[in-house]
């Protein structure tokens, strides 16, 4: 397995073309060019459950990507090397000047080698494996360590882990993609959790106790007499924890008051006489304004 420490989260490092191949300017000052082509950059999705989400998580990735080709030591030189030639064209410097008369005087340019690709060295064998290419096509497992707190469309940038370069080039990137799974319990909004809670009509109105979900397992909670469908009860500190904030968020159980659709004659006629007690008449507020969304919530203490 490779072992891959992520590098810049929700990040990507773009290489850029210098512009200092002008006036004799460019590799030369150097000495020789790099030998090889940067490999390209790689884009997986990576599946997570929300327990993964909210703790961290380390997975193990399959990709399929360019590696170095082991039978030349990525040269792509047949016996390693051996086979590789200092280009007559631009004596292993790997770049060609060209020269234009301009009014202002005249002007040189630094452009890459055509025989050598810019490399400043040539292959006299390729070799038989990758065929001058340096690199091989190969399925290669990878870890990959996912902090706790990432969400959808976000991604890690693991430096290297792309496609092998040609012929020794510098390897790619690889960008994993988060993609968070669809939980039946829970949605998220940000580092809160929320679950609907489905509860009786004799619950709301007598009080019970109940177990809801969250992340560390199933948890007893105490239903007031006379909660209404709505009400949110806050379990602080039972949500996720962010990627730079170290207090996890809440778990909010909104209550929703169930309505049997079927009923027997004797329960029909229990109710019939609930309906004309005064005390199971709504209540409306002076105002006739919603509750807010505090009025709503109420702490649990855990």
């Amino acid at each position: 397995d490779i072992f891959s420490a992520f590098g810049d989260i929700f990040s990507h490092a773009a290489g850029g073309g210098a512009f200092s191949d002008f006036f004799g300017g460019g590799a030369s000052r150097s000495g020789r060019r790099p030998v090889g082509q940067r490999g390209g950059d790689l884009q997986i999705r990576l599946k997570l459950t929300l327990s993964e989400v909210a703790l961290g998580a380390d997975k193990k990735v399959k990709v399929h990507r360019f590696v170095r080709c082991k039978a030349c030591s990525a040269t792509g030189a047949k016996g390693g090397n051996d086979s590789l030639t200092r280009c007559k064209t631009c004596r292993g410097t790997g770049e060609r000047r060209r020269s234009t008369q301009t009014l202002l005087g005249r002007v040189v340019s630094v452009v890459p080698c055509e025989q050598c690709r810019g490399e400043g060295q040539v292959i006299e064998k390729k070799c038989n494996e990758c065929w001058g290419e340096g690199r091989v096509e190969a399925d290669r497992t990878i870890r990959v360590s996912v902090p706790s707190g990432v969400e959808t469309n976000q991604y890690l940038s693991l430096r290297g882990q792309g496609h092998a370069g040609k012929r020794g080039g510098t390897p790619g990137d690889l960008r994993v993609i988060i993609k968070e799974k669809p939980s039946r319990e829970f949605r998220r909004e940000g580092e809160d959790l929320i679950h609907e809670l489905h509860i009786s009509f004799p619950d709301a109105a007598l009080g019970a106790e109940v177990e809801v979900p969250t992340l560390e397992g199933r948890r007893k909670i105490r239903i007031k007499p006379g909660t209404q469908s709505g009400d949110i009860l806050r379990l602080r500190r039972h949500g996720i924890r962010g990627l730079n904030n170290p207090t996890p968020g809440d778990l909010l159980v909104v209550v929703n008051v169930w309505t049997p659709r079927k009923l027997s004659r004797d329960q029909r006629k229990s109710l019939e006489n609930l309906r004309k007690a005064a005390s199971f008449k709504p209540e409306v507020k002076s105002s006739g304004r919603a509750r807010t969304f505090r009025e709503r919530t109420t702490s649990i203490r855990t």
